[in-house]
């Protein structure tokens, strides 16, 4: 097999062994969707430099660093031994300083629950589990069993406009949580609502009585109770200090928010002037709708404190999804750095034989470094926040990724490599967090098979493997029996199948069957 100046395979094994060859057609593909033409050379390179234990710290010049919080030192013939690790400039060009392996605790020992938030409900919840749900569920599986974490789906934030999206593995923002999961309860001035947040309240605990989660009638209860509430907020020092660390990037996903509502919720068919998120028509949009803005800035500041109170409880390790909806949020920020006309996905395995298209857009992998990854990393610390730990589903897509174009379908993709310096990001992030770094990797998981020495690379590297008992079961029915690494996770059950089964555990009190 070999690879590409643009990181292209020219063929790989599925997860059954067989071989496919990379058509023409697909490679002229992915070049164009990468804004590449068949005889160009190698994509335009950017400055960028990795420094692990061990690495040399010699500079060839001078050179100025500027550290990430602010610091600058000129430096002559080596770099300062105590760099801390982060994101720092060398004269022009991006420093990243890494641990070189994820963090793990000392003697890292423990167990605990797979929750899905959503089905977590309840006799308190309005048709779906919510964070003071996982907060309760937390200190029960703590304090009553033992239990040293709770393992969450995704909790990110879907486009706002009905029909609601209910994959959390099709996200409009991976930085920003879904709205859904907060308990209207404990919203600070929820209380003024007196009768009308009591017949809300009724309303949506009516709607535990079916065992399918109606989000749609959920948004609907839950926004005008938040809408009811907003109207009376005047302010908070805590939540102008959030959006104030926030940034940007919570201005332009509030914004996102405000347009979708009023124009659909793909960007791609917006008026002309809200198409871009760097526009005059938008600049205009935040002055002239700035209360609503503000609202779904203040959604999220809500949400952020609920998600700590919770994970005061117990350690709770966040799920990272593969990529994201090209018609959401961070679609519409991050436009200028997606494949156009591609998604992801993963070829023949056997579950799923004629190959997986999961619609999810990828970056394209020079545009992002010339980006100097600044999605990568701000999507990697949002999920770190109040996080006892980090799943990344499919982790090996920080290794290579199935590449599919639109007009082909599945038969029809092929690998992608992104850039080497993708894979330092996770490590320079979780030791701030304290946070366990796991990936999900059954011989890379939906991804076909994976070479020795990009395994060994990412073991290498720290993370806890993640078995799943399908995959346990997929071998002893007939391929080889693999051990699992020393540091490894072992659940029931994978993300996109039923689980294998269960075995009956007292629930706590209150919460439905």
């Amino acid at each position: 097999m070999a690879t590409d100046r643009f990181g292209i395979d020219d063929r790989y094994h599925d997860a059954l062994g067989v071989e496919h060859e990379t058509s023409p057609e697909t490679h002229d593909a992915i070049l164009k969707a990468m804004g590449m033409s068949v005889d160009a050379d190698h994509p335009p390179p950017t400055p960028i430099q990795v420094l692990r234990p061990g690495d040399s710290r010699a500079l060839a010049a001078p050179a100025t660093l500027t550290l990430e919080d602010g610091t600058v030192l000129e430096v002559a013939d080596a770099l300062p031994p105590d760099l801390p690790f982060g994101y720092h400039s060398l004269g022009d060009a991006l420093l990243i300083v890494s641990p070189g392996t994820c963090f793990l605790p000392a003697e890292l020992r423990t167990w605990g629950l797979a929750v899905q938030v959503y089905a977590a409900r309840s006799r308190a919840s309005w048709g779906i589990g919510d964070l003071a749900d996982l907060r309760r569920l937390g200190r029960w599986a703590r304090e009553q069993l033992g239990a040293g974490v709770v393992m969450v789906n995704p909790l990110s934030a879907a486009t706002p406009v009905p029909p609601l999206e209910p994959s959390p593995y099709y996200p409009s923002s991976r930085r920003f949580r879904n709205p859904l999961y907060l308990r209207i309860e404990e919203v600070p001035g929820a209380d003024a609502l007196g009768r009308k947040l009591e017949t809300a309240a009724n309303a949506g605990r009516a709607l535990n009585s079916t065992r399918r989660i109606d989000r749609d009638a959920v948004s609907r209860l839950k926004t005008a109770a938040l809408d009811a509430i907003f109207d009376r907020f005047v302010g908070d020092p805590a939540f102008d200090r959030y959006w104030s660390e926030q940034g940007e990037a919570l201005t332009q996903f509030a914004t996102y928010c405000a347009l979708a509502q009023r124009h659909g919720r793909d960007w791609r068919q917006w008026p002309a002037e809200f198409r871009r998120p760097n526009g005059p028509g938008v600049t205009a949009f935040i002055t002239e709708e700035a209360r609503r803005v503000r609202y779904h800035a203040w959604v999220q500041w809500l949400i952020d404190r609920q998600l700590a109170s919770a994970s005061a409880e117990i350690g709770v390790i966040h799920d990272l999804p593969i990529g994201l909806d090209v018609a959401g949020a961070d679609a519409w920020c991050w436009q200028d750095l997606m494949a156009r006309g591609m998604s992801v996905g993963a070829p023949p395995d056997e579950f799923n034989t004629n190959g997986q298209d999961w619609g999810l857009a990828p970056f394209v992998p020079h545009l992002l470094r010339a980006a100097r990854y600044v999605p990568f990393i701000q999507t990697i610390r949002a999920l770190l926040r109040h996080a006892g730990g980090l799943r990344i589903d499919h982790v090996m897509g920080l290794f290579r990724l199935f590449w599919i174009p639109h007009a082909l379908g599945a038969a029809g993709g092929t690998y992608v490599l992104p850039p080497d310096v993708l894979r330092a990001q996770p490590a320079v992030a979780v030791p701030r967090a304290g946070a366990i770094q796991r990936d999900h990797a059954r011989s890379g998981h939906g991804g076909g098979r994976v070479d020795r020495p990009r395994r060994r690379r990412q073991q290498g590297r720290g993370p806890c493997a993640q078995r799943s008992r399908h995959g346990s079961l997929a071998r002893k029915a007939g391929r080889e029996q693999r051990p699992s690494p020393g540091r490894a996770g072992r659940r029931s059950d994978r993300g996109d199948l039923p689980n294998a089964g269960h075995r009956p555990v007292a629930r706590p009190a209150g919460h439905a069957g």
